[in-house]
């Protein structure tokens, strides 16, 4: 898995961004991200319609404004195809409006390049990445297939690193960092 220190590969993917005819489909660059100055918070995901992931798609979605608030990009990520993204969204009540990007990596290259897939089924694992302005990966948090992430404690993580000051355990925004 690719880890903290490393730098992000570019990449170029599909995604679906709404559900509304004609405006379903955008390409995604992470060049785009970059050339923007923003943070990348890219979260893969196992499978499109499955139990734990929309609740994780849904908790991201919500918290949107926050991390846009933090000059960071957040897109979901799965091997699933663009057209299952759209169908999921389409018949999922709660899906059909999030505003967050689902990219489609049907070839698995940027689910490979990350290290993210599971020997056996080939999807992705939770797992979180943290990517700085410069491309360089600040944070990631892989979880098992059966337990879904914290999307505050990936608000917290953004909040310590973007001080660039020692931030104890526990710290949260506003309070004291430590002084050497």
């Amino acid at each position: 898995m690719l880890g903290v220190g490393q730098k992000f590969p570019d990449f170029t993917k599909t995604a679906v961004v709404s559900v509304e005819k004609g405006k379903e489909y955008s390409k995604i660059s992470y060049e785009d991200i970059k050339s923007e100055g923003k943070w990348l918070i890219i979260f893969w995901y196992p499978n499109d319609f499955s139990f734990i992931c929309p609740t994780e798609i849904l908790e991201f979605d919500r918290n949107q404004s926050d991390f846009r608030y933090r000059n960071a990009e957040i897109i979901g990520a799965s091997t699933d195809s663009e057209y299952v993204h759209l169908a999921w969204r389409k018949n999922h009540p709660e899906l059909n409006g999030i505003k967050i990007p689902l990219i489609a990596d049907t070839s698995k290259s940027l689910a490979e390049d990350l290290g993210v897939l599971t020997v056996e089924d080939k999807v992705a694992y939770r797992v979180t990445f943290i990517v700085d302005p410069d491309g360089i990966v600040r944070w990631v948090c892989a979880n098992d297939l059966n337990v879904g992430r914290n999307v505050k404690e990936v608000l917290r993580v953004l909040d310590a690193l973007q001080t660039d000051e020692l931030c104890p355990c526990n710290w949260k925004k506003g309070d004291p960092t430590l002084k050497v």
